[in-house]
């Protein structure tokens, strides 16, 4: 589990910054007509949140009632009732997504990008859920139909993230792509579901070149030895995947509201963000001179 000290300081150190300017926006543009004080600090409400990502419960009703209201009210001596905590979940929504750009990691010229199912409820309840109608979307992964969204991910060697985006699950792996890039330099590898010489044209005038496989009944290309050994290891970012949904635990069906799914998912993707050891890429000498050799820069 995190350390609860470390990752409150941290995030109080976010707060401090970052919420008077926040709220100080909100009065000025007329969203907000005054600050309302709370009982707890909005650090210490995303701090419970981050915390339940890393913990072994998987209801956080649960892990409220049953760790923290037994276990750390010591730590959070206003602590809310559940109900209360739920109401003002949706408050920090804001913040927290600002925390986790700021937990990206930095381009190193080797990012993977890959996609991944989030289901929000059994495929055969889809036309009964009333809390994602409308926003939620059939879809279909390796695994299958689904109803929910897509995380898309991008990470660097290191296993840092370095950008996210949510769509909903009929969205082509490749539409969102454009706009995940941002800073990003040098090789990124997908599937073949990102093949297109489309998305490959515009990524080439950002400075990202596409490297992906082709399909069976595609003419094979040339591809370098190098990117041909980088696309065997595009395991990283499915092992990613993988923690960010088991360990992170940001998919479930038990959502009650669309602001409690997002906190959800910040809360899990802040929580891998925090991890100390993540998984990598472990470059061997030879292939870090390929790396100098291609111009590709280093972390």
């Amino acid at each position: 589990m995190i350390n609860l000290t470390d990752t409150f300081c941290d995030v109080d150190d976010f707060c401090k910054a970052f919420i008077p300017e926040w709220e100080a926006r909100l009065i000025t543009n007329g969203e907000i007509k005054r600050r309302r004080v709370n009982r707890m600090s909005k650090a210490e409400i995303m701090t419970i949140i981050i915390s339940f990502h890393q913990s072994h419960y998987r209801d956080f009703k649960n892990y409220y009632l049953g760790y923290v209201a037994k276990y750390l009210k010591p730590y959070f001596p206003a602590l809310l009732s559940y109900t209360r905590f739920i109401e003002v979940m949706p408050s920090v929504i804001i913040p927290l997504n600002t925390y986790l750009t700021t937990l990206f990691g930095k381009p190193t010229g080797i990012a993977f990008i890959d996609s991944t199912k989030i289901a929000v409820c059994h495929i055969i309840r889809a036309k009964r859920n009333k809390v994602f109608n409308g926003t939620a979307k059939h879809g279909k992964g390796t695994m299958g139909w689904f109803f929910g969204f897509k995380l898309h991910l991008i990470v660097n060697h290191l296993g840092d993230i370095l950008s996210v985006k949510i769509t909903e699950g009929n969205v082509d792996d490749r539409n969102p792509v454009p706009d995940m890039v941002g800073a990003l330099s040098g090789k990124l590898y997908g599937d073949k579901g990102y093949l297109g010489k489309a998305l490959a044209s515009k990524l080439q005038e950002k400075g990202v070149e596409l490297i992906t496989n082709v399909r069976k009944n595609m003419k094979k290309g040339v591809i370098s030895k190098w990117d041909k050994a980088m696309l065997s290891k595009r395991y990283l970012i499915e092992t990613i995947n993988d923690q960010v949904k088991n360990i992170s635990y940001v998919e479930h069906t038990r959502h009650r509201s669309i602001t409690g799914f997002v906190a959800n998912m910040l809360g899990g993707l802040i929580a891998y963000c925090l991890q100390k050891d993540k998984p990598s890429i472990n470059l061997t000498p030879n292939e870090k001179n390929v790396i100098i050799g291609e111009n590709i820069i280093m972390a």
